[in-house]
């Protein structure tokens, strides 16, 4: 095989990082010709059932094979390519067997070098089609179905990439827009218990068609491609709800009381969560991972985040390289003797150039308990790369997506990148790329304020069955449902009913946000209409497939692994106890995908050829470009500046407050590091002469840096000297005896931070935690403040700054 093999890709989008398909030739002449796609959405399941005819335009013969990145919510479950009478086959066999299968197929070893291609990153499905001869076709039929995210407005989106679509004429679309193309034959079935409202896409299509009396299905296909775009389909269905069910039969053929043959229900939980203020003990437990070789950004960041947190969450500090330790034993409650404590330790991460023991620390922070009532949040600062362990990596994170949420921050040119966003969108989180040193702050604390939104905790599911009936729930409801996002649920029902003409059952979800219950509950048919490719079973069964690679190994255990694994070949939903094999037949000898794969012995078959096809795990790193030539004219333009202008900090102030941190003692369960060291006045503090004339950053450092943990500022000569004022004018200024000097000095910060808000938008939870000190100050007039602070400061802020 010829490593100068890769020329062109297929892929989908569906956030920051997401699945595709990958068809490669040695020469961009082999062109998808024909397009055929079924879908099936039901309420947020997809079913999809593809062919993609290519054809070799080229006058020489050419090598071809077919990639799949695969993620946690796609069972890719049939692939076959067939090419004049020869057949190519995927199937699935237990682990041990097909690795002697592997060992015998020639080729085998070709796989290797895709591992280290540059943009190929993820775990794929690769299958090897042989020579493609001139003016030749070779079809490929390829059936996945995967779950749908879902929309801020409700809908469930499914995408479909525009490399897919056959190659489009310019000319005759822009002289038949209208026009329906002949080679492709895209429809699309949607079904619904709720009700189909209406879909909205990104091309033509032709008017939906109601296929029920209620409107609980219809169908659409496509008149036209998108223009040089992906198709985005996004499915609307009747009403607000939150929770939707998804009821499939089991299969006739397999035993009863075996998850193949009994019913399973699929419930997508979608709960309301209204903007509430967070009560105490609802906060949150805030995990900082720094690695160790951005020590020097790390102090700013961490300042900010430490300064933003509100009172009454958990947080703890990590730093990793070669190895990782922690600020503290265990996460500790945010108070101002833990805030201080805290900032005096961040000089303490040191620079570490070693390796990057991610994986370590992940499982180390995975085999804590976790905080009732404090939904788990992490936020990862990383530069460089996890060595070959990112597989490992995200199958840790795969096994805990559902206690916690990653926010990852890569550095610009991070070897890392990739990982940080599948580990971000495994979790419901975000992924940031830092391009300069003033965004990695600036972004973190945006995402801080994203994390403190409110969210679903305290998440139940009860079940009402008719007698006789039993429900064993297959993956369980998380921990917490953040906002915007949906959690998917299946159980298996077993059992006989005792009265046959009870058809429904019912679910009900029960959940908190702050000090608020919520309940809704949901009836579903235990009856529908038999649904031969089992698209929930096979979801279901993916979910069940890594449980039991999680759990332990009893007897009884092991029994319920032999009969998951026997079914998960008939359904052909991989795992890690089984693997891949291919094989090249005549199209005569073709099995069917209905039965199970053949005993090996039948390999042996002059028409059968063992054929090179394997999930594999690619490390590769594509580089992160940017799209925009302005902003990256923006960023040279302030590299140069930050060269040229040097702004030291303010060191008196600096002093002052490191004089008050180093008053603070630890408490005993604080005691895991060395003594905190003093706040380090030599921390690289400078910033660019362009953004000192938009705003006064080094002074607004010291100012974040003097906030109480509480929201508050004393009333200091550190203070009025960050704010360009003295101690004095600052007393002569203030309104009235009457008012407490901390409140003055809260009032008079307030509004120096707020002049720069447009500036500086993510002082909005520093101000927000000022705001609610203030308020619970009774007996200060805050108008009079504000106006006599506008007066000192010679700015005009508006009494809207305090929310009231």
């Amino acid at each position: 095989m010829r490593k100068g093999g890769i020329l062109s890709k297929q892929y989908v989008h569906r956030g920051l990082f997401q699945r595709g398909i990958w068809f490669f030739s040695s020469y961009p002449e082999v062109e998808l010709e024909t397009v055929t796609v079924n879908v099936t959405i039901q309420d947020f399941v997809a079913d999809v059932v593809s062919e993609l005819v290519f054809r070799n335009k080229q006058q020489v013969s050419q090598e071809t094979m077919f990639i799949f990145p695969v993620d946690s919510d796609t069972v890719v479950h049939t692939f076959y390519a067939t090419m004049g009478d020869t057949r190519i086959e995927a199937m699935l066999w237990e682990k041990e067997e097909a690795q002697q299968l592997c060992r015998a197929t020639p080729g085998m070893e070709n796989l290797r070098y895709l591992q280290d291609q540059w943009n190929l990153w993820g775990l794929f499905f690769v299958c090897f089609l042989g020579t493609l001869p001139p003016d030749r076709e070779v079809v490929i039929s390829l059936c996945y179905v995967q779950e749908l995210p879902l929309q801020p407005d409700g809908a469930a989106q499914f995408c479909w990439p525009h490399e897919l679509f056959p190659r489009d004429d310019y000319i005759r679309r822009i002289l038949c827009k209208e026009e329906v193309f002949e080679n492709l034959h895209f429809s699309i079935r949607l079904k619904s218990a709720h009700g189909v409202s209406h879909i909205a896409t990104n091309t033509s299509y032709t008017p939906l068609q109601y296929t029920a009396p209620d409107q609980t299905s219809a169908e659409v296909s496509l008149k036209s491609l998108p223009w040089r775009q992906d198709l985005e389909l996004l499915v609307y269905y009747k009403g607000s709800h939150a929770l939707s069910a998804v009821a499939e039969r089991g299969d006739p053929k397999a035993p009863p009381g075996s998850l193949l043959g009994d019913p399973v229900v699929m419930v997508t939980l979608m709960p309301s969560i209204p903007e509430v203020v967070p009560s105490p003990g609802q906060l949150g437990e805030f995990l900082f991972l720094m690695d160790c070789s951005l020590f020097q950004d790390a102090q700013n960041t961490l300042l900010f985040l430490l300064k933003s947190l509100p009172l009454g969450c958990y947080f703890n500090i990590y730093r990793f390289g070669a190895t990782s330790k922690a600020f503290y034993p265990q996460s500790v409650e945010y108070t101002q003797e833990s805030m201080d404590n805290a900032v005096g330790r961040i000089s303490s991460i040191c620079p570490d150039l070693g390796g990057c023991d991610l994986l370590g620390l992940l499982r180390s922070i995975y085999s804590t308990p976790l905080l009732h009532g404090h939904p788990r949040q992490l936020f990862i600062f990383i530069q460089r790369k996890i060595s070959s362990e990112e597989e490992a990596v995200m199958a840790e994170v795969y096994r805990y997506r559902d206690h916690h949420r990653c926010f990852c921050f890569p550095t610009n040119g991070c070897d890392s990148f990739n990982l940080s966003q599948a580990m971000a969108l495994e979790t419901k989180g975000e992924c940031v790329c830092i391009h300069s040193r003033m965004d990695m702050a600036s972004e973190a604390v945006k995402c801080l304020q994203r994390a403190l939104q409110p969210l679903a905790s305290g998440i139940s599911l009860h079940w009402d069955l008719p007698p006789g009936l039993e429900v064993s729930v297959i993956r369980k409801a998380p921990e917490m449902i953040f906002q915007g996002h949906q959690s998917s649920i299946y159980a298996q029902i077993h059992g006989q009913a005792q009265d046959p003409e009870m058809g429904e059952g019912a679910v009900t979800l029960q959940y908190h946000v702050g000090s608020q219950s919520f309940d809704y509950t949901l009836r579903f048919s235990l009856s529908p209409s038999p649904d031969d490719r089992l698209p929930v079973h096979r979801m279901a069964m993916m979910h069940l497939l890594w449980k039991l690679a999680w759990e332990g190994t009893s007897r009884a255990e092991k029994d319920i692994r032999h009969s998951a694994v026997k079914s998960s070949l008939r359904l052909g939903v991989p795992s890690t106890f089984t693997s891949n094999v291919a094989v090249r037949m005549k199209q005569r000898d073709a099995w069917h995908r209905d039965s199970l794969p053949p005993e090996s012995s039948m390999l042996s078959s002059p028409s059968c050829n063992l054929v090179p096809c394997q999930l594999l795990w690619s490390h590769g790193c594509r580089p992160v470009r940017f799209k925009s030539t302005k902003f990256w004219m923006v960023q040279k333009c302030q590299f140069f500046l930050e060269m040229l202008g040097r702004k030291g900090p303010d060191t008196e102030a600096l002093t002052q407050f490191s004089a008050s941190c180093k008053e603070q003692e630890a408490s005993p369960e604080e005691q895991v590091m060395e003594e905190p060291p003093a706040f380090n006045i030599s921390w690289d503090w400078t910033v660019s002469p362009l953004s000192t004339r938009l705003c006064d950053f080094s002074g607004l450092r010291v100012v974040v840096a003097l906030q109480k943990a509480n929201g508050s500022w004393p009333l200091t000569t550190a203070l009025a000297s960050a704010l360009g004022l003295s101690k004095a004018d600052i007393e002569g200024q203030r309104p009235s005896e009457d008012v407490p000097p901390t409140a003055w000095a809260t009032v008079l910060a307030l509004a120096w931070l707020h002049q720069y808000k447009w500036k500086v938008s993510w002082s909005e939870l520093l101000e927000a935690k000022a705001c609610r000190w203030l308020r619970d100050q009774a007996e200060v007039q805050l108008d009079e403040c504000l106006e006599s602070a506008n007066s000192l400061l010679g700015c005009f802020v508006e009494p809207t700054v305090f929310r009231i």
